[in-house]
């Protein structure tokens, strides 16, 4: 199945991850495994677009952390997405730190063009590839298109969440999203030539 389709799953499960969150935070562990299995996927998904073969050592780091701190959460399912992104995002780059390979500086600081994600590009892309060559596609994103695409399309976060967890605005990350998936799109050989095909109409 495509990443395009993972994503809305994801999305679509929030209800659920909430209340398995909430649970798990009043010590059921039946909750926290709920929570494990509807978050993992995306997240190591965005971790091998990160580093690589190193995921699943980085998500099991991750979710020590995650289950050590899960009292301290607050908010929806969601937000727990987003949450576990920024906590995983941080040991990636802890890993990047120690083996002196730091991730490049994003080079798109503006936040003039509110371009909307690009559902329809989402689907054309994601939907037609495997998994490995998508990540390696992203791998060849500069770094804040593929951490754009990846929080968007492979974690399932809204442009608001993706940006918390990169530390950017919201107008930045949605334009670095956009910005990858369409050049995904060329590489693929996509064809933009239906109306909004890209997203640039709402």
């Amino acid at each position: 199945m495509g990443q395009g389709a993972e994503s809305r799953r994801a999305q679509a499960n929030d209800g659920e991850l909430g209340a398995a969150v909430a649970r798990a935070q009043e010590g059921d562990e039946a909750a926290f495994a709920v929570a494990y299995r509807l978050v993992q996927p995306g997240l190591l998904g965005y971790l091998r677009g990160l580093v690589g073969d190193e995921a699943e050592d980085v998500a099991a780091d991750a979710w020590l952390e995650i289950a050590r701190d899960l009292g301290r959460f607050r908010g929806d399912g969601a937000g727990f997405r987003g949450w576990t992104a920024t906590i995983a995002r941080h040991r990636a780059i802890d890993l990047l730190r120690r083996q002196k390979v730091r991730p490049r500086p994003a080079v798109l600081e503006q936040d003039m063009l509110d371009l909307p994600g690009g559902r329809h590009t989402e689907e054309q892309v994601f939907e037609t590839i495997s998994t490995q060559r998508v990540l390696a596609l992203i791998a060849e994103l500069p770094r804040d298109q593929g951490e754009a695409v990846l929080l968007r399309v492979v974690v399932g976060l809204d442009g608001p969440s993706a940006a918390r967890v990169l530390g950017k605005r919201p107008g930045a990350v949605r334009t670095a999203a956009y910005r990858g998936l369409k050049r995904l799109a060329r590489q693929l050989g996509v064809t933009e030539d239906r109306p909004g095909a890209l997203g640039e109409s709402r």
